[in-house]
């Protein structure tokens, strides 16, 4: 009977790195040793120390599909709703947005529309959302409405339209963002309308518009069109309005205070009021 020779630690090592590469567990390959020796140190039971070190495996990888989820996203600046100050817009819901922020919406293939002027917020809330959909492992696109229906037209024409819609049908919520800033040409409107159509309750869209409902025809001028695209987007869908003073705008107002200079001794001397005559006394 032989006896098998024990292998020195490097061989071990190497061995055992080889294996978890093939294996793809970098992350318990990374900390074996060290979770091994405070095993020993604590006298930690072997299975407590493999569950200990495949618990993190299994959290590196959450942490790892995340990022890879926001990176995938391309959102143009990360916003969270921890940095929205709901106390400038009176008129949004502050518990309504946090209970999109919970994804419900998407698993049930919902739409929201983020209806409001210019520099209200609503690009910030809508990134805002994205970005908790892909903390709750959702694959979420970000487009400009722009930027969505110049990548359609340059797909049609090079004849892989239905590879793009494909690829962007397993995304579970598209942010389109800005609908109304620009008129879309015929071919745009329609093919926005079958993109729109397409998820119709199979995937979630988020329409940020600078425009309510009723001034759509400035961007779609097929009536007919329009009234069918709306028919399907506001089916199962939930409107915010955000009415109130720009957030830029307030921001431009307040800086440009701040770096005012103090107004100089003969400054505030001039803004006193004058005094008539009759009302100056001379002492005795």
């Amino acid at each position: 009977m032989s006896l098998t020779r024990p292998m020195s630690p490097r061989v071990v090592d190497a061995r055992l790195q080889g294996l978890l590469k093939q294996l793809r567990l970098p992350t318990v390959a990374k900390n074996y040793e060290t979770l091994a020796r405070q095993a020993v140190e604590s006298g930690q039971p072997y299975p407590e120390y493999l569950m200990a070190l495949l618990e993190r495996e299994l959290s590196q990888r959450d942490v790892n599909r995340r990022r890879r989820l926001l990176r995938q996203a391309r959102f143009p600046i990360t916003y969270s709703l921890d940095t929205y100050d709901f106390t400038l817009m009176p008129s949004l819901s502050k518990p309504k947005v946090l209970e999109l922020a919970s994804g419900d919406f998407i698993s049930k293939a919902q739409n929201v529309v983020l209806l409001g002027q210019i520099g209200t917020g609503k690009t910030h809330v809508a990134t805002a959302l994205g970005y908790a959909a892909c903390e709750s492992g959702y694959k979420v696109r970000f487009f400009t409405a722009a930027a969505l229906i110049s990548q359609l037209l340059e797909a049609h024409e090079q004849n892989r339209l239905s590879r793009l819609e494909n690829s962007l049908l397993k995304q579970h919520l598209i942010i389109i963002d800005e609908l109304g800033f620009v008129p879309f040409s015929q071919q745009g409107a329609q093919m926005l309308f079958t993109f729109i159509s397409q998820r119709y309750q199979r995937a979630s869209l988020l329409i940020t518009t600078n425009l309510p409902f009723t001034e759509w025809t400035q961007v779609f001028q097929d009536t007919r069109l329009l009234g069918a695209l709306l028919d399907r987007l506001t089916h199962h869908c939930h409107i915010l309005e955000f009415r109130g003073e720009s957030h830029r705008f307030r921001q431009s107002q307040a800086q440009h205070a701040s770096r005012l200079p103090p107004p100089t001794s003969s400054q505030l001397v001039d803004e006193l009021p004058d005094v008539a005559p009759e009302e100056v006394t001379t002492m005795p």
